[in-house]
């Protein structure tokens, strides 16, 4: 085995185990204030503005930060990292609305999808678990496949190996404590992100000799990267905006962390920040997409920023941005690990009422093991999930308003909800591009598959004579008692 390779799988593990050793101390130190299964699913009412804001930070923060700005930076130029920096912070941003509106309708509810089994009844509820499922195990697939391929690139190391050590590694305090784990876990990833990036960042930069020569070099191969009227760039960023906006109304452990904070002033605040602090890492992330055509390093457009690092900046740096990349993973997906397994869990809950708190706890745990064992399965094999990521994004376009609509909305059935997602669904699977994008068009697809269910739902609640009593929720949400 190579010295290089040798030194890595050595790097990893330990940075792996510390995360862990860390996350699990905690866990057993807090272990008296958090014995009950609600409290291993949500950690409700016990986060402050604070804390709350670096775990969603955290959580929203992965692998994808260091591949897709870059890339589309290298062909969409400024418009597409602005595009994508804004639908991450709206997908956010969102939550300072709907989190507070949730819990005041069903303020003992767990997860999203309990409450639309509840307001809209079974077809709904089905189409939101699978929508929901489907998006998150996507999500944690690309994740560990990201960071092994990266790895694999930089020093040869097996795609199995780092997903193993990270997928392990996660499995570990995610079973042991649940949503506490990755809470704390998040908070000490998210002091390490935002240094670690401007620290290669700035190598970066002052290896290369500043900005200046670089955007030289970009505007003399191609002037309109750095314009705000690249028309590829504005396409790009709008089917973003639709694209990342939705799915990520449907993160189960975005949900959870509306109910683990404290109350709706610190949902408030903890999102705002969060969303906000997204952007600059977005930009900058997406700046070494820029970078990559300016020094001539396209080889790979979805590697740009680790072909940056790798060509042009000291060996050091490339140590700091595997510690970026670790702890980027680690803190997505535990988030994603806990989210699928509470989703489920609170189904549990629901269709056996009489199961015995420790019965339940033990299925979550099993629960959570089974995801983590699956997705390293997945990821070891290196398969590109970029076709599934954006038909999981089609679908949760087209459930997104229907949903939403029943926070506000009185009149608006679970028949029709089902009815306009659907329709929304087909309007948008006509326009679809192809898995070799030879047909179809991305942004029409997602404006259909958005705008035809906002239509439909509109019309049908006017025309619906059913009325649903929200207040009424407040008391039928509610599967987890213990």
């Amino acid at each position: 085995m190579k010295t290089g390779v040798v030194i890595t799988f050595i790097f990893i593990t330990l940075t792996v185990a510390v995360f862990t050793m860390l996350a699990m101390f905690y866990i057993y130190n807090t272990r008296q204030h958090y014995s009950t299964i609600d409290a291993f699913l949500t950690a409700r009412g016990t986060m402050g503005a604070w804390l709350s804001a670096a775990t969603v930070f955290a959580s929203i923060m992965g692998a994808w930060i260091l591949f897709t700005p870059a890339e589309a930076g290298t062909w969409g130029g400024i418009t597409a990292i602005a595009g994508y920096a804004v639908a991450q912070a709206l997908a956010i941003l969102l939550y300072v609305i709907l989190g507070p509106r949730l819990r005041r309708i069903a303020p003992y509810a767990s997860s999203l999808v309990e409450f639309v089994y509840y307001r809209f009844g079974r077809p709904m509820y089905v189409i939101t678990l699978v929508v929901g499922v489907f998006y998150m195990a996507v999500f944690l697939s690309a994740e560990l496949t990201g960071i092994a391929i990266a790895v694999n690139m930089v020093v040869g190391f097996p795609l199995w190996a780092t997903a193993l050590l990270i997928g392990s590694g996660t499995l570990i305090y995610t079973t042991y404590g649940g949503i506490r784990g990755s809470i704390f876990t998040d908070a000490l990833q998210t002091v390490i992100i935002m240094p670690a990036l401007l620290l290669v960042f700035g190598a970066v930069v002052i290896t290369a000799g500043g900005l200046e020569p670089i955007f030289t070099s970009v505007r003399e191969i191609d002037a309109s990267l750095l314009s705000m009227g690249h028309l590829g760039g504005w396409e790009f960023a709008l089917s973003l905006v639709i694209a990342i906006v939705a799915a990520n109304l449907f993160h189960q452990g975005f949900w959870s962390r509306v109910y683990a904070c404290k109350d709706v002033s610190v949902v408030r605040k903890s999102f705002l920040y969060a969303g906000l602090t997204i952007v600059p890492v977005v930009l900058l992330a997406g700046l070494f997409g820029l970078m990559a055509v300016g020094m001539g390093l396209l080889e790979t457009p979805s590697a740009a920023l680790f072909e940056v690092v790798l060509n042009v900046a000291p060996t050091w740096v490339l140590l700091v941005l595997l510690i970026l990349a670790l702890a980027l993973v680690m803190s997505s997906a535990d988030t994603l690990i806990n989210a699928i397994a509470a989703v489920f869990t609170v189904d549990i809950a629901r269709f056996y009422p009489a199961i015995a708190p420790q019965k339940l706890r033990f299925c979550a745990r099993i629960l959570t093991a089974i995801i983590s064992v699956t997705v390293v399965l997945i990821a070891s094999r290196g398969y590109s999930v970029l076709y599934l990521f954006l038909l999981a994004d089609l679908v949760c376009a087209a459930a997104v308003f229907p949903t939403f609509y029943g926070f506000y909305s009185s009149r608006l059935t679970g028949r029709d909800a089902a009815l306009a997602v659907m329709a929304g669904i087909v309007a948008g699977a006509l326009l679809f591009p192809d898995p070799a994008f030879a047909r179809g068009n991305l942004l029409l697809s997602f404006v259909a598959a958005l705008f035809v269910p906002v239509i439909l739902s509109l019309l049908l609640a006017r025309l619906s004579r059913t009325f649903v009593d929200l207040e009424s929720l407040a008391e039928k949400v509610y599967d987890i008692k213990s």
